[in-house]
């Protein structure tokens, strides 16, 4: 496996223990200033806006399962399951794009509840 690819693999990894943590500022290093992120709920929403939305002021989250992640080029897609600390459980599946060692833009598509 390539370094970039090891690097980008590892940086995803990253982003979900960091969301799971709270860990905002982790988060924010990376991510490009013009990052942006799409979901079927929110369109090309910039990164100040998905720090206000998706990041809840109470823990929501008790896990999130990476069951696929593939790395090719400037592109990363994951899928996993979030385990939620109600109980529920869902997947969903997100597309990132790198541009050099950052995350520039996250499309995400909604699962079904499990």
């Amino acid at each position: 496996m390539s370094d970039m690819r090891t690097s980008r693999e590892q940086t995803v990894r990253h982003l979900y223990a960091a969301y799971l943590d709270d860990r905002k500022d982790i988060v924010g290093a990376m991510l490009t200033e013009d990052f942006t992120f799409s979901s079927p709920r929110d369109d090309h929403i910039d990164r100040a806006t998905y720090f206000e939305r998706c990041w809840p002021k109470e823990p929501v989250f008790r896990g999130f399962e990476i069951e696929f992640l593939a790395i090719d080029g400037d592109e990363a897609v994951i899928r996993y399951r979030a385990e939620k600390r109600d109980g529920g459980s869902f997947r969903n599946i997100e597309s990132l794009r790198f541009r050099d060692d950052k995350i520039a833009s996250v499309d995400v598509y909604f699962g079904r509840n499990l």
